[in-house]
């Protein structure tokens, strides 16, 4: 199969160049295979670690330390300020 290439420069130091060699004959691949895999084993790994986007906002909610009555009176202020700034609630006031 085919695959699509973008060709492209990275400095790496002279260790992290050897170790890459070491793995590529290792494993029996191209230095390029080498970093592809461990891309990809990264990217598993965090999308795997990642958090739901459920979780993600419990997380948010929980951090904002926010009671029930708080909650209502920002959504309050918040529709009452949207109110006195909409297009509509102007051309009303005219």
């Amino acid at each position: 199969m085919a695959r699509t290439s973008v060709k492209s420069t990275y400095a790496l130091d002279v260790e992290t160049v050897r170790k890459l060699e070491r793995v590529a004959a290792r494993w029996g691949v191209s230095k390029s295979e080498v970093l592809r895999r461990a891309i990809d084993a990264v990217a598993r790994e965090q999308a795997a670690a990642a958090p739901s986007p459920l979780e993600a906002l419990e997380e948010l909610q929980k951090s904002l330390k926010l009671s029930p009555a708080g909650a209502r009176r920002w959504s309050r202020e918040v529709r009452e300020e949207r109110l006195v700034s909409s297009a509509r609630h102007q051309w009303r006031r005219r």
